[in-house]
């Protein structure tokens, strides 16, 4: 889809672009976006982009990717404040293989 978008619009500087060639699209004209998108979903709780931001980095996480790669691609200066995507999910428990396990097998 984004090689079809690209050939389509064609955009000069920034990959989403706004009215003007080389302006980037507007954050107002984002929102507006992802609230229709958010509608049309039928997510009823309150959502920002920020949850795709957050969401993005909490599957990495539990898909195993090292933390200092996550925040470098967040463009976190510090790893603390990635650190606050470590909170415990029930899937990362569910994937925890106690040592213990292999005594009674």
């Amino acid at each position: 889809m984004l090689c079809n978008y690209f050939v389509a619009y064609k955009p000069v500087t920034w990959l989403f672009e706004g009215q003007k060639v080389g302006k980037p699209y507007s954050e107002s004209s984002f929102d507006k976006v992802f609230d229709q998108a958010v509608a049309r979903a039928k997510i009823v709780r309150h959502v920002t982009p920020h949850c795709l931001r957050h969401s993005y980095a909490t599957h990495l996480l539990e898909a195993g990717t090292d933390l200092r790669y996550i925040q470098e691609l967040l463009g976190h200066q510090s790893s603390k404040t990635t650190e606050i995507y470590t909170h415990v999910t029930d899937n990362g428990l569910k994937k925890i293989k106690s040592p213990f396990d292999d005594l009674f097998e």
